[in-house]
Order: structure tokens, then C-alpha cells, then sequence
């Protein structure tokens, strides 16, 4: 089992905020990611919306800094946690505008990028920055064939129904050439897509683990799966937000759930008071569990 941290400050989800993450600064989030580097953690993450429509923040949250920027932060201060998009939403980008940005984090931070997709759901949000909402499914497998083809290259081309493109060139280039990409989702749709697109893994979130298990044994007796080149990884997030120094042996046990159902990372939040007490609560999960394999 791999753990990664969904990184506090940076988002504020009213549904896991911590109290004292929302007069947080900078500096909370640099203690945080340095922290996550230095005991292990597998990677850590920054999510993406643009701007939440006042409709949608008691359920979203308003607050969602920059994926790309602060991951790049992030990357000048660590050495070996990796950099998750968990997740990036592919209706609002083209994808060169991804694999030029993105690419150049993996630059940055050497080789340390990991990219998180998904179609979306904020339906106001796509309205509100031009995109065509009903049709983002179809678009959205497109680019990720095209952002597959285009990372690692000086000259990518892609030719198809949403996206057409060549006789261009990208500089930098990422370091890694095959990029992990993770599929978002909560659906079995987006377990297909998962699947079907040959995607790294599938991180679907606000389901019961059981949920899931029940999905993946129906995927994996699909024609799709077995054409699949690499192996699926699953990545969960536990909610409540976990209290590994409160609560020791449910946190054991809801990782022991999580890991039955067929998660093989967790994304993971803390309970916590502040600054100080989440770092603390990091070093408890690491102490109960050990670094990510």
C-alpha cells in the first residue's frame, strides 16, 4: 500500500476542512510538503477549479489554489514525494495546454509528476468558462489518447474528432516519457474509462469501499480489462478525515478495509487542531503503518 497526502490549506472542502487551515498560509502548506518528503509519503495533491460559483461552494468549498503553481512550489522543496493533479479537469484545458504545463512541473520537479484527470461534474463551472458540458465525456477520452501521445515529445501529433494538431513543437518536454495518469471519478463509467484508455489507476472518491470492490470484481470480467498492458492500480480516500494519534486501531482498521476492498494507495486526510498537531498526526499514520511501499 502507497499513502499520499491530500494536501490541507490549499483546498477547503467544508465537508473535511480543519478549522485552522483557513487563515493558513504558504508556510503551512511548505511545512506540510516537506514533511510528506521526509517521511515517506508517496505523493501529495492539488486539485482544480477555477472559480466555484457561489451556488455550488457550501457543497465545494470556494477555495482551490492553482494546481500547477503550487505544485511547482512544492517541487522546489522536496526531493522525492511525488506531484498528484487528484484531479485536473480535463474540459477546461486543451491538452497541449497540459503537456506543456505539466511537462514542465515534470521538468521541475525531476520526473516527479503524476497526472490526476477527470471529466468533471460542476456543471455551473463549465458554463461560466465557455465549456460544452454535455458533450465533456466524449472529449474527455479524446484527450487523454492525445495527452498519452504528446508527453515526451518535442513534435507531437494527434489527429482526431475534438483535437487536431502537428507540425508543432513542445519544449521542455516532460522528463518521464509514459506519465502516470489516475482517472477521477465515481462511477462505473469512470471505472470504464479507467480501464478502457489503459490509465494508471482508477481514484474514485465519496464511495464506501465496498462500493468499489463490488465494481471491480464486475470490471474485471470485461473483455477490456483483459486487454489492458499494465496493471490498475485503485486509489481510495478515507473519509472521516483519519486521527492516527486519537484513534490507532480504527485507523489500523479502516486501512485494513480500505486494502480488502482493493485499494492499493490512499489518499489521505488528518484530523486535526493545527499546524503542528497535523504534522504530528502524519508522523502517527507512518508510525502505525511505515512508509509507502
Amino acid at each position: 500500500m502507497r499513502y499520499g497526502i491530500v494536501s490541507p490549506v490549499i483546498i477547503a472542502n467544508p465537508r473535511v476542512v480543519n478549522a485552522w487551515e483557513h487563515d493558513a498560509s504558504i508556510d503551512a502548506f511548505a511545512a506540510i510538503a516537506r514533511a510528506a518528503d521526509r517521511l515517506g509519503y508517496f505523493h501529495l495533491t492539488a486539485s482544480n477549479h477555477v472559480a466555484i460559483p457561489h451556488a455550488a461552494a457550501p457543497r465545494r468549498g470556494r477555495r482551490y489554489w492553482d494546481p500547477a503553481v503550487t505544485l511547482g512550489y512544492a517541487a522546489a522543496i522536496t526531493e522525492r514525494v511525488r506531484l498528484a493533479t487528484y484531479v485536473l479537469v480535463l474540459g477546461y484545458h486543451h491538452p497541449l495546454e497540459i503537456v506543456k504545463r505539466y511537462g514542465t512541473l515534470d521538468v521541475v520537479s525531476r520526473g516527479r509528476l503524476i497526472l490526476g484527470v477527470g471529466v468533471g461534474s460542476l456543471e455551473e463551472e463549465f458554463a461560466m468558462l465557455g465549456r460544452d458540458f454535455a458533450g465533456r465525456g466524449a472529449k474527455a477520452r479524446e484527450a487523454i489518447r492525445a495527452i498519452r501521445t504528446s508527453f515526451g515529445k518535442r513534435e507531437p501529433s494527434f489527429h482526431g474528432e475534438f483535437y487536431d494538431f502537428g507540425d508543432v513543437t513542445i519544449d521542455p518536454i516532460s522528463v518521464q516519457e509514459e506519465i502516470p495518469i489516475w482517472m477521477g471519478g465515481r462511477t462505473a463509467r469512470s471505472l470504464r474509462r479507467a480501464i478502457e484508455l489503459d490509465c494508471d489507476a482508477w481514484v474514485p472518491f465519496a464511495l464506501e469501499p465496498e462500493e468499489v470492490r463490488d465494481l471491480l470484481v464486475r470490471a474485471r470480467e470485461t473483455a477490456a480489462y483483459a486487454r489492458r498492458t499494465r496493471a490498475l492500480e485503485v486509489g481510495l480516500s478515507p473519509e472521516p478525515p483519519l486521527d492516527p494519534l486519537g484513534e490507532p486501531q480504527h485507523v489500523h482498521d479502516e486501512l485494513a478495509r480500505h486494502a480488502a476492498c482493493g485499494a492499493t494507495l490512499l489518499n489521505v486526510r488528518f484530523r486535526s487542531r493545527s499546524l503542528e498537531h497535523h504534522l504530528e498526526q502524519m508522523a502517527a499514520l507512518v508510525e502505525l503503518v511505515g512508509p509507502s511501499s
